[in-house]
């Protein structure tokens, strides 16, 4: 059985290791692919952003994602499975949901409240080692999600707010979703959302962003656009993003996740 594992973790400590081990101890035939410890600590949308746009491409499965500021709150611990019956394990604080709902929604829920599937004593500060990581490795070593504790209502689940572009025939305000390592900008922006502008590689677009304005080239690649230019593409999971090329649009935009981007599509 194969285990995903999503984290903001990052990899300095000894967290993302220490929970291997657990999982190895308690289901030592899984194979655990780590999708990434890099998500900002405690951005649960970011976090719940990486795991819908990867598990596509991952194996069914069991999928484990802890990014959790609220442990030792009183959110609770969950155990999922969807419809085509991928199981997930994680906060119930939206992290898990944009995924699932990716796969048809969620076909049953439970709270991890058993103690036979925990590690004794519970950390108030740990519950990726001490409770998200045993229910994963025992799922995956065949135990029913059932057994991990009550049942749930799906519709009672916490939800991630997805913010939503505001699109108007010559301007579209627009959110960086994500800043990735190279200072690339994703967007709340899907190409089919541009449709009515007609664009085409080399147009230019004007952009505010901080009050401040840019001017972007639409461009299906890097490769389009001369060295230091700012471009507008479509990444690779769908979403319109921004890019310098050779550089970093994060540093010349000076945006962070969740900062307002204006696309002016009037003068073009």
């Amino acid at each position: 059985m194969i285990i995903t594992f999503l984290t903001d973790f990052g990899l300095q400590d000894d967290f993302v290791g220490t929970c291997h081990g657990v999982i190895a101890k308690i289901a030592p035939d899984a194979r655990v692919i780590d999708v990434t410890h890099g998500v900002r600590p405690g951005h649960v949308l970011q976090g719940a952003l990486a795991l819908a746009k990867t598990l596509p491409y991952m194996p069914a499965g069991v999928h484990l994602a802890v990014v959790d500021p609220g442990v030792g709150s009183n959110r609770r611990a969950l155990a999922l499975r969807d419809e085509e019956g991928r199981l997930y394990v994680g906060p119930d604080n939206g992290l898990l949901l944009p995924a699932a709902d990716r796969f048809g929604g969620v076909a049953q829920a439970h709270e991890l409240a058993n103690a036979q599937y925990s590690l004794q004593p519970v950390s108030r500060t740990f519950h990726g080692r001490d409770l998200f990581s045993p229910a994963a490795a025992h799922l995956a070593a065949g135990v029913a999600l059932e057994k991990l504790g009550p049942p749930l209502d799906p519709d009672e689940l916490v939800r991630v707010e997805l913010p939503q572009p505001e699109v108007g025939h010559n301007r579209i305000r627009a959110v960086a979703l994500v800043v990735d390592r190279f200072g690339n900008v994703a967007l709340n922006l899907r190409r089919e959302q541009l449709d009515q502008a007609a664009l085409a590689p080399g147009t230019r677009i004007e952009l505010t962003c901080h009050g401040e304005r840019f001017y972007a080239v639409f461009a299906r690649t890097f490769a389009d656009a001369p060295r230091g230019s700012l471009i507008l593409y479509e990444d690779s999971y769908g979403s319109l993003a921004l890019a310098v090329s050779r550089g970093s649009a994060a540093l010349l935009l000076r945006v962070e996740e969740g900062g307002e981007i204006v696309l002016d599509l009037a003068d073009r």
